[in-house]
């Protein structure tokens, strides 16, 4: 009995903890995948994860970014549907996965295997092999790696040397603050990724020329900006005024910008934005503003009372929010608030959201993600910026018309509208002019900064 399987572990092949896998019918040439006996299915990096019909039969399309870190190379894919399964991340969050069967070769061997869809952007490898592709075919030595298929970085430029787009593109700034940050780092990405040409600006070292014959603006050295088809503002809240005044200089020698500057400039100014909703019909949480500190108490009852939320005007990502859960603490945060002469809005607490909101991502008028937002035990506020726990949610009619309606007002192209559900029917928080991109598209699987992109394009005409 022994020799027979010994004879059996014989006939498996050794598999290192790291392979290349190729997937013809998918189209793509080579995929690193981490070898993992501990998982049971497999799973492939996918985006933009559609299912339709055809012939009586659930399809579905998905992209995938087959190499690491390269987001310029997307490949297309098409395959059956076999499966919708509950699967435990390595976090310990249960969610369901589309699961597709397709042809895999590893090394000189082709075989059927199971893929679920998985957003595998945070992972080192863009692919996992699991369990059931290795029974009765493999034996991992996790001391090897590429044992099977060892394809060099020259082999790797040749396989994706025909997805390599010319650069015929648009020329666009990024004009932010830090390069490194993810938002930044992904815009940059989606715009190469569409044959573009993009270049970071930081806004601290951008300055103008105001001339009635010759304006310019410059970058740090005397080089002349004067190339750009469009801008993508993110503007931190600490340089608003100087940002924003680039950005209309920008506006004024005829290049595109993604957001205008008064439409950044009344985002930030809650009070400004909470006026135009409540003008506009926009339903708010009751919000309450005042000067003198003779008027709190009755400012306090204004809002119901506490607890209640007490915002600096210029408040963003959750910081310089608070909460008084008693009407004398919220005394002595507002009347030290004005005793400093900062400017505060004083609003309800929903108590029945527990600590949830929606962020709608709205671009050009259209809705193109929403995620759920929970606080982090103990918080009353939802931001993934302060341990907020991001899922994907599908919204209300209402509650859609509502985000839609409120960029409008402010009139921004771009924005994060964010949303709380309460026995009145959906209230607006606040709207973001500058919206981050990692939560939202790690929730919902989707690429945001690519819709950023191709808004640009239809705004200009630009055909590729």
């Amino acid at each position: 009995m022994n020799l027979e399987k010994d004879r059996d572990l014989n006939d498996l092949k050794i598999i290192g903890s790291e392979e290349w896998c190729v997937f013809d019918q998918l189209g793509i040439p080579a995929i690193k995948a981490r070898v993992d006996s501990g998982a049971k299915t497999s799973s492939i990096q996918a985006t933009n994860i559609k299912v339709y019909n055809k012939g009586g039969v659930d399809w579905v399309k998905f992209d995938v970014n087959p190499i690491q870190e390269n987001r310029s190379i997307n490949i297309e894919c098409e395959a059956k549907l076999v499966d919708r399964r509950s699967v435990k991340s390595s976090l310990g969050i249960s969610e369901e996965r589309l699961v597709v069967k397709t042809p895999v070769t590893i090394g000189d061997t082709t075989f059927d295997i199971e893929l679920t869809l998985a957003n595998r952007d945070t992972m080192e490898f863009r692919m996992l092999l699991g369990r059931e592709a290795l029974n009765q075919r493999y034996m991992v030595n996790p001391a090897q790696s590429y044992s099977l298929q060892p394809f060099s970085d020259s082999d790797i430029a040749e396989k994706y040397k025909s997805f390599i787009k010319e650069k015929t593109g648009l020329k666009i700034a990024l004009l932010a603050s830090n390069p490194n940050l993810y938002s930044n780092q992904r815009l940059m990405e989606a715009a190469n990724a569409r044959g573009h040409e993009i270049v970071f600006l930081n806004v601290e070292h951008v300055y103008m020329k105001l001339d009635a014959n010759s304006p310019e603006i410059r970058y740090r050295g005397g080089n002349v900006l004067n190339e750009f088809d469009a801008i993508i503002p993110r503007i931190k809240p600490a340089v608003t005024f100087y940002g924003c005044a680039l950005i209309r200089q920008f506006n004024n020698l005829g290049v595109y910008c993604l957001n205008s500057a008064e439409a950044i400039t009344q985002s930030r100014d809650k009070l400004f934005a909470s006026q135009l909703f409540s003008k506009n019909d926009i339903h708010i949480p009751t919000t309450g503003f005042a000067k003198s500190p003779m008027d709190t108490k009755d400012l306090i009852r204004m809002v119901n009372g506490a607890p209640l939320i007490i915002k600096l005007l210029e408040s963003t990502q959750g910081k310089g929010v608070v909460l008084a859960e008693t009407n004398k603490a919220a005394e002595s945060v507002i009347n030290a608030f004005k005793s400093v002469q900062t400017n505060i809005l004083v609003q309800e607490f929903i108590k029945e959201a527990n600590g949830q909101d929606i962020r709608c991502f709205v671009i050009n008028g259209k809705v193109v993600a929403s995620m759920q937002r929970q606080a982090e035990k103990g918080e009353f506020r939802a931001n993934i910026h302060q341990g907020g726990k991001a899922s994907v949610i599908k919204i209300t009619p209402e509650e859609k018309k509502l985000a839609i309606k409120a960029a409008k007002v402010l009139n921004l192209a771009v924005a994060g509208v964010d949303i709380i559900r309460s026995n009145k029917g959906p209230l607006l928080l606040e709207v973001n002019s500058s919206p981050g991109l990692e939560g939202i598209e790690k929730a919902t699987g989707k690429d945001i900064a690519d819709s950023m992109i191709t808004a640009i394009e239809k705004k200009l005409k630009f055909i590729n």
